[in-house]
């Protein structure tokens, strides 16, 4: 199968760039291509993933990554922390998880009930002022708080490595299942590993289906995921970058250095089965 995102570029937008996917237990990339644009490789300082950049665009942009069915697992890096302002749990939340965890009995249950809390505490949307937004670490929720998947998912992350989980957060794109191919914009999802046993944890997906029995499993609806990049605050030293907080759709760096998202056509073709 095969993700293509199509770039509106118009006039001299500077740079565009975007990772060009991530091995999964699930999918693996295989090749890579970009079309209209001379292309470089930059590399994130602490990940080591690449993201493809096309320079001096002047017309549509199309950034193409071929995936295969199956894969090796995730990458080691995915599970290591690297504190920064996207992934350091505040002092009372971490003193929160920790105790979800001890109440739950710890091991797999208490990395259970630390998603169950989680997910209590949000209603899905997109606010304009984030939660975090002017902290330098994660703050403890005090009351219901309305975030979308990437807002949730910093939460998450943040609690369960608080309270000892190995864990991490994945960026790419859900295909549902009845668009066949298409899709409107990114989504994230979170994967865990303890003892061994690793799982994926998509609450926002089941709170946008008014479901409360929040567990493991990457589709409560039904689709395709496709994954692009992984882990929060990155650093791009070839571009100039330093704390992006996501990986995902293209971006747009214009020539002073400042950043948006890129307006961008999203398919998937060669859909599996």
């Amino acid at each position: 199968m095969t993700v293509t995102l199509e770039v509106t570029v118009s006039g001299g937008a500077g740079r565009v760039f975007a990772p060009m996917g991530m091995v999964t237990p699930h999918h693996s990339p295989v090749d890579f291509a970009l079309v209209g644009a001379e292309a470089t490789l930059a590399a994130e300082a602490a990940t080591g993933q690449w993201v493809a950049v096309a320079e001096g665009a002047a017309g549509p942009v199309t950034f193409r990554t071929r995936f295969a069915e199956g894969g090796p697992g995730y990458p080691e890096a995915l599970f290591t922390h690297r504190p920064n302002r996207f992934t350091t749990a505040a002092e009372a939340l971490g003193a929160a998880a920790e105790g979800i965890k001890a109440a739950a009995g710890g091991g797999a249950a208490g990395l259970a009930a630390i998603v169950t809390h989680v997910a209590d505490q949000f209603s899905y949307g997109h606010p304009e002022e984030r939660f975090y937004d002017g902290h330098d670490e994660i703050p403890a929720l005090c009351g219901l708080t309305e975030g979308s998947c990437v807002d949730i998912n910093t939460y998450l992350v943040a609690a369960l490595r608080a309270a000892g989980y190995e864990a991490g957060y994945v960026t790419g794109y859900f295909f549902p299942a009845e668009k066949r191919g298409t899709c409107e914009d990114m989504h994230c999802w979170v994967v865990t590993r303890h003892e061994g046993a690793v799982q994926e944890w998509d609450i926002a997906h089941h709170l946008k289906m008014g479901r409360s029995d929040i567990g493991p499993g990457q589709n409560p609806r039904p689709g395709l995921r496709v994954p692009l990049a992984h882990s929060m605050g990155h650093d791009l030293p070839a571009l100039g970058i330093s704390e992006l907080k996501i990986l995902s759709q293209p971006m747009r760096q214009a020539p002073d250095g400042g950043l948006d998202w890129a307006e961008v056509d999203i398919r998937l073709t060669n859909w599996p089965g």
